[in-house]
Parts: C-alpha cells; structure tokens; sequence
C-alpha cells in the first residue's frame, strides 16, 4: 500500500528543503526525498565550506534565461531580504565580502541545519537515501512514486534535483528526464560558471604563466538589438596551465557561445598605447621593464614573447604603430576558447526545464496540475556571487506556497 502525502518533494538540496518547509509550515503532509546518503553536498562545499548564501543586490538582471522575464515574480516575492531576516532568527553569524556576497562566518553546515530545522518545524518526513524510479500520474490526478523506500502517493510533486553539474557529488539528470516524460521542453542543458580552455599548441606561449592572477575586464556576445545576450564583467582572472579561470572567466562563461571570441582588457584602467606613445620621449626603459609597472613582471614578458615582442626593445626606439598593435594586444586580448571544463568543474547549469512551460507565479507546469520544477533544474541562472542560492530560495518558496 502506497503511503500517502499532500506533496512529495525530489532533491534535498536548497530549493527542496526550502519548499518542503514553507509547504510544510502550511499545514502540507510532506515528504522529502533524496537519492544522496549526505544531505545538501552543494550547500557544504560552496563558497569554500562557508556557503555564498545569498547577494544583496540579487534581481532579475542578475540571472540568464531563455525567457529573462519569468524570474521576475520570484525574485520580488523572496528576496534577498527575506532569507537574511531567516538566517538572523537562526542566529547564524554572516558577513559581506565583495559586491553584495553574503557568507557564514562560520561554515556552511550552518545553512544546512537552519533548513533541516524549518522543515522539522512544520514535520516534514524523510526519505534518505531514496532512490526514485518513477513518477507516474494516476488517472485521479495524483501522483504515485516507485521508490526503493516503497510507493509513495502525493497529490503534488515538486522536482527539485538540480542540474548535471559536479557528478562527483551526485548531481544527475533527473529533473530533465521527468520533464521528458511529461512532454514538457528542455533548453539545452550545459555547463555555466566554468572555466574556458584553448586548443593546446594555441595556449603554449601562456602555460607558464599559470597561476598569476589580476583584475581585468571580460566580454562576449553581442549587446545589439531588443535582447542583447552579451555579457560583460570586472573580476579576477586566473591564468590556468590548460586555459582561464578567476572569477571574471566564470562569471562570461555563462554567456560565452562555442566558436566565438572574448575580449579580455588586462589593463581596464589605462589606454596602453597611448601611455607607451607619450612615454616614448621620456622613457629610457626597455619595454619589459616599463610594462612591468603596471603588470605582473612574469605577465608582461610572457604577453611580449606570445606577441612577437623582443623583451629588450627600448621604448623610444618602438614605431607608433608597434605600440599600437601591442596595446591592443593586453586592452583587446581576443581570444576563441576551444571549450570549457564542463560538467565536472562547472558551478551551474545552465538550461534546463523551459520556463515558457510552467507558472511564473507557482513554478507549476502549466500542461501537467501538480507538477513543480524549482531551482536549478528551471532555466534560469545566476550570475557567481550567491544569486542562484537566491534562485533556489525564491523558486522553493513560491512552489511552497503553492502546493
């Protein structure tokens, strides 16, 4: 005999927990399901174990989607406000670090226990480890789950078990294929938040310069037309010996599309050329050593080698027009990445379930009553820097609310 709830949520993780507690505290019998022995391994490892809970300046801007709108209603209804007022009625001690980035200042266990504890507050049971085998719909409407806990009956099903990335710790195609199964439309899934590697004779020259890290501006894309997809960013960048990482790497990957450019300005705070050509009268200094004022001295010699530039070539003696092409070598560095480093080391996915499918205000799809998709395995992507942690928060709470 199947055992009964009002709603049955899949995946563990931030939008599940967060559901199946306000749905709970509704007065919702809920049941949560995870296929994982350790609860929540996402929450644990992000923000390097002290968990990027949320960002204060999180809006719709922030995020990417094939239909940029349909965050909106989410967003604005849970904010970023609202999780902080959560995390200081659990007394969890918290701090800013760059750009609105919220982070424990102890660990990210702390997060993960505040939601264990809400969703006891309102008696949600546990199903853990679980595995589900199928989801099917009943012809009363509900749903029966064939899990190896035994069938579960619920009148709704809330999908909640994030995107394919970082296998490692668990993450599976699951959310995509009962989309599937319920003839509801993807947008293609791939990784986002990920570093970007170049075809390996093209990267030789800046192997060794592997580890040197500076803040640079990044863009790709096109910011044409009613719906630029371009994307545009100051961060760290992180020389990598395989291609580059950093913050501003990860933040364009998202918006980089395979066979085109980046354009890296590795100087965003002066116009290179034009320093070089108005120095040229009063600068004695070998181009090495006037390039290293302002770089990284193992960054300048390795840019001027992989440019064809002689390290000793004295300034005064350079055309203008060298100086030229060497300045918009370091303020324009365009590049073609063969790749990324996919799933593996992706923060997110992007993609997934199409959101023209379900209901901005419920997160229900709109073709199959009962059925929610929250989180990462909607398509819908935050930028780094705790935005999809809110994505998770607002999208769980919405479909809380709902069910």
């Amino acid at each position: 005999m199947a055992k009964q709830f009002d709603v049955a949520v899949i995946g563990a993780g931030a939008a599940g927990m967060m559901c199946a507690a306000v749905a709970a505290q509704r007065g919702r019998r809920v049941v949560l399901l995870d296929h994982a022995a350790r609860l929540a391994e996402k929450i644990r490892i992000s923000g390097g174990g002290r968990c990027n809970f949320t960002n204060l300046h999180a809006g719709p801007q922030h995020f990417l989607s094939d239909n940029p709108h349909f965050c909106k209603s989410a967003l604005s209804r849970y904010t970023a406000q609202d999780f902080l007022a959560l995390v200081k009625k659990h007394r969890i001690g918290y701090h800013e670090k760059h750009k609105g980035q919220l982070f424990c200042d102890d660990s990210a266990e702390q997060i993960i226990q505040m939601l264990k504890d809400e969703c006891a507050a309102g008696g949600v049971e546990w199903r853990m480890p679980c595995k589900v085998a199928g989801v099917e719909r009943q012809v009363d409407g509900r749903f029966l789950l064939q899990t190896d806990c035994g069938d579960i009956e619920a009148a709704s099903v809330v999908v909640a078990t994030g995107g394919l990335s970082i296998p490692k710790i668990g993450a599976t195609d699951f959310g995509h294929r009962i989309a599937r199964q319920f003839d509801l439309k993807l947008v293609e899934p791939r990784p986002a938040l990920v570093p970007l590697t170049f075809d390996e004779a093209a990267w030789k020259p800046f192997v060794p310069l592997a580890g040197i890290a500076l803040e640079v501006d990044v863009e790709t894309g096109s910011f044409k037309g009613r719906n630029p997809t371009g994307g545009r960013f100051r961060e760290d960048l992180l020389f990598t010996h395989r291609g580059l990482s950093g913050p501003a790497i990860l933040q364009i990957s998202s918006y980089w599309q395979p066979g085109t450019p980046i354009v890296i300005n590795l100087l965003p705070e002066m116009d290179l050329a034009q320093a070089l050509i108005e120095g040229k009268g009063t600068i004695k200094k070998q181009l090495g050593n006037v390039l290293s004022q302002w770089l990284p001295a193992r960054l300048a010699e390795g840019l001027l080698l992989a440019h064809g530039f002689a390290l000793d070539a004295r300034l005064a003696d350079m055309p203008d027009a060298q100086l030229r092409r060497l300045g918009q070598a370091i303020n324009q560095w365009t590049l073609v990445p063969n790749g990324s480093e996919g799933y593996r080391k992706a923060e997110v996915t992007r993609g997934g379930v199409d959101t023209r499918e379900l209901s901005q205000q419920t997160m229900m799809a709109t073709k199959v009553p009962g059925l929610y998709f929250v989180g990462e395995t909607v398509d819908v992507t935050g930028w780094l820097g705790g935005y999809n942690f809110q994505w998770a928060w607002a999208s769980g709470v919405a479909a809380g609310q709902a069910v």
